[in-house]
């Protein structure tokens, strides 16, 4: 039996464990004390009756032995004769306990004068008593294991209380929430060392939250300071009539790649950034952000016979951020067009699930288990290997199920689940 992990299970089933020992101890040892009182008592009424009829058979030779409900006597001379029954002829000298059928005895044998004394008195109703007494003691030490197991739970609720209290204050209390130690509310004994323990703990997680917020806005300020310098140099760049085609599609190529940089790091951000992630944004239409996405990404497809199949439902609204979706969605199809040379590409959206679907390579078995760990990338891959594991984070954040199944040379098809 595995012992219950909290607590106050292990303070009440300690106490009903106690209680329960400690009460069979005593039960087992009061029955066999008044056991022994009871033969005690029985062998010193055999010992009185003999001691009786053998002074009245030295004054009359001729009385007969004892002959009652409980007590039966017999006398054999020391030529054996006289009647006997058959179970006291084999018996030696001293006290015995003889068993007839449901009946039981206790015998005493002794010999005086020449002559063999037998007396026999019926235990069977001690017997009946003993179990009755039992029977008494069972219950009682089920009612002790009772009250002691409720009394355990007494007891574990007045111990465990301020270690409750202090783990509710734990639970609701914000990593923002510094106004109001933990300590002040447990000033002493164990619960107050453990408080302070957990103000030390709160006390470094604000430092490094507040360096991590530091870093995150510094950083964040100097990416899309340079991603912006680069977009308008590039925008700058495409409107020259002189370019050529090459020069023109390398700029164009550079601003993609600085538009793709500048998302990534909008929807890492907000993937930080718990409380926004959850909260902001509440009416993203699916439908629109799909048919965005595959125009934005349609420029990898050019020059491959790929066919581009979209399939949209403007009824499902996600209450979620739109940044998020996007990103989610982006990343979805620029791994569906990257990786499909020839064949159709299909992405399907419906009112609880978006598909992506295409007839590319596809992966191996043993890369399909892997594909949303974070910086995991198949051999054939060129990416960095954060697309999947960022839609895989995105769908945890919100409660989505996603799902991938690919075979290789038969293409990849990935299922988000919306609830």
């Amino acid at each position: 039996m595995r012992l219950p992990l909290d607590l106050r299970g292990r303070v009440a089933l300690f106490f009903a464990g106690f209680g329960a020992l400690v009460s069979l101890a005593m039960a087992l040892v009061i029955y066999s004390s008044a056991h022994d009182l009871g033969q005690r008592l029985i062998d010193e009424t055999l010992a009185a009756e003999l001691d009786d009829y053998i002074a009245r058979r030295e004054r009359n030779p001729l009385s007969l032995p004892p002959s009652t409900v409980v007590v039966q006597g017999y006398v054999r001379d020391a030529d054996k004769l006289g009647d006997l029954p058959p179970y006291l002829e084999n018996l030696p000298l001293g006290r015995h306990d003889v068993r007839l059928g449901a009946l039981t005895y206790r015998a005493s044998i002794i010999e005086r004068g020449g002559e063999r004394y037998y007396l026999l008195y019926d235990t069977s109703l001690q017997a009946r008593r003993e179990e009755q007494f039992a029977w008494m003691l069972g219950m009682m030490v089920i009612v002790m294991t009772l009250m002691s197991a409720l009394g355990g739970v007494w007891l574990s609720r007045t111990v465990v209380a301020p270690v409750a209290d202090l783990a509710a204050k734990v639970r609701h209390r914000s990593p923002d929430d510094w106004a109001h130690p933990l300590s002040d509310d447990f000033p002493s004994g164990e619960v107050g060392e453990l408080a302070r323990v957990f103000d030390r703990h709160l006390m470094r997680m604000r430092a490094f939250i507040e360096r991590e917020r530091a870093f995150s806005a510094d950083i964040s300020h100097e990416l899309r300071t340079a991603l912006s310098v680069i977009l308008s140099a590039t925008e700058v760049l495409l409107e020259d009539e002189s370019l050529t085609d090459k020069q023109e599609l390398r700029i164009r190529r550079i601003k993609r790649a600085a538009r793709d940089m500048s998302e990534l790091g909008t929807a890492l951000l907000l993937m930080v950034r718990e409380e926004h992630a959850l909260t902001s944004g509440g009416g993203c239409v699916l439908a629109e952000v799909v048919r965005e996405v595959v125009e934005k990404q349609r420029h990898q497809l050019a020059g491959k016979p790929v066919e581009v199949e979209v399939h949209t439902n403007p009824e499902l609204i996600l209450p979620a951020d739109p940044g998020l979706v996007e990103i989610l969605v982006s990343n979805l199809v620029r791994n569906a067009f990257s990786y499909t040379a020839a064949g159709t590409v299909v992405v399907r959206q419906d009112a609880h699930s978006l598909t992506v679907s295409d007839t590319g390579k596809g992966m191996p078995e043993q890369a399909v288990k892997q594909v949303f760990i974070r910086h995991f990338r198949d051999m054939a891959s060129e990416g960095a290997g954060i697309g999947l594991s960022l839609v895989k984070r995105i769908c945890d954040r919100y409660g989505w199920q996603v799902r991938l199944e690919s075979c290789e040379q038969r293409g990849t098809s990935v299922r988000v689940e919306f609830g």
